[in-house]
């Protein structure tokens, strides 16, 4: 388990001003998230200062290098790769999309880009969802469970939940659980040598 060093667009309203002080601890850490844009009803009013924050982030980590940001992008996920390709050197930084929810066209564009993509349970079990997947090559997938936000087999999700998520995948692709799970740990080891961790 590795500790990431986060600021959550739908706290940023009221945590925004901790942005200073997450500037100065981010050297401590290699693992960025949950970072990024919320375009939703609840979130869209602080979306300026959400901005303002996020540029911070991506050009803190650019400037430090070799880190991977997990981010977050509901409603935002263009805007959230126009910023990142403009504030972020990703020839040293990993960016991996939490639970996207963009378009095919979104997806293929953060393909291109490098980005990875955590996918959890509850993701395989939505029609829309599933339909992204087909965009998303195996090679860049990687899984998630969102816990607590997620419920797992016995309450809310926790690590060996992402089993679920492994065995989900596999039935999608038609391969053996196995195979998947060799994958899933195969992408995580090429992210982070590319990040050099």
């Amino acid at each position: 388990m590795r500790a990431a060093l986060g600021l959550h667009p739908q706290l940023v309203q009221s945590h925004g001003a901790d942005i200073a002080m997450w500037e100065k601890l981010l050297g401590q850490s290699s693992y960025v998230g949950e970072v990024g844009l919320d375009a939703g009803p609840q979130y869209y009013r602080s979306l300026p200062e959400q901005k303002r924050v996020f540029e911070r982030i991506l050009r803190a980590c650019s400037k430090q290098g070799g880190k991977v940001l997990s981010i977050h992008s509901i409603r935002t996920a263009s805007t959230v790769l126009d910023m990142a390709e403009e504030h972020l050197d990703l020839r040293n930084n990993t960016i991996v999309m939490h639970w996207f929810t963009g378009t095919p066209a979104e997806a293929r564009r953060a393909v291109e880009m490098g980005c990875y993509f955590s996918i959890n349970a509850r993701m395989l079990r939505n029609s829309k969802a599933s339909t992204l997947l087909k965009t998303i090559p195996m090679a860049r997938m990687l899984t998630e469970t969102d816990g607590p936000f997620t419920e797992g087999k016995t309450g809310p999700a926790r690590p060996e939940d992402a089993l679920d998520c492994i065995e989900g995948l596999a039935g999608t692709y038609d391969i053996p659980v196995a195979d998947m799970q060799k994958t899933i740990v195969g992408n995580l080891l090429a992210m982070l040598k590319k990040t050099s961790h």
